[in-house]
């Protein structure tokens, strides 16, 4: 019985504290940058864009796979993320048509060295 007369009370005291909010910054004041502003790839891949801004978007440079001048199959190794314990080789397919950005495909197979 005294228990829940306790629980009652704690829980009764503990709404009587005011909320507080964050401010919303001065007009015209320093905003917070959006999420996307934040992350290390803010440039992201676009349909039309050609091979030169599709490395620069990801920050490494494309490896030809194959296809013929304009159609060609690129693949870019991207090394981030895990827990930094050993590298990652993340895969990215890019298919290029017409020398534009057609579309693109992460391949998180397994690792060749471990088959």
């Amino acid at each position: 019985m005294v228990a829940a007369a306790l629980s009652i009370v704690a829980v009764l005291g503990g709404t009587a504290v005011p909320a507080n909010a964050q401010a919303l910054p001065p007009a015209g004041g320093p905003y917070a940058p959006p999420f996307t502003a934040t992350l290390s790839n803010n440039t992201p891949l676009v349909f039309g864009m050609d091979a030169e801004d599709a490395a620069r978007a990801l920050g490494v440079p494309l490896n030809y796979i194959k296809g013929r001048p304009g159609s060609e199959i690129y693949l870019a190794f991207r090394d981030f993320g895990g827990s930094g314990l050993f590298p990652h080789r993340h895969r990215l397919y890019l298919q290029f048509r017409g020398g534009r950005l057609a579309g693109w495909k992460g391949d998180w197979g397994r690792n060749w060295m471990w088959q």
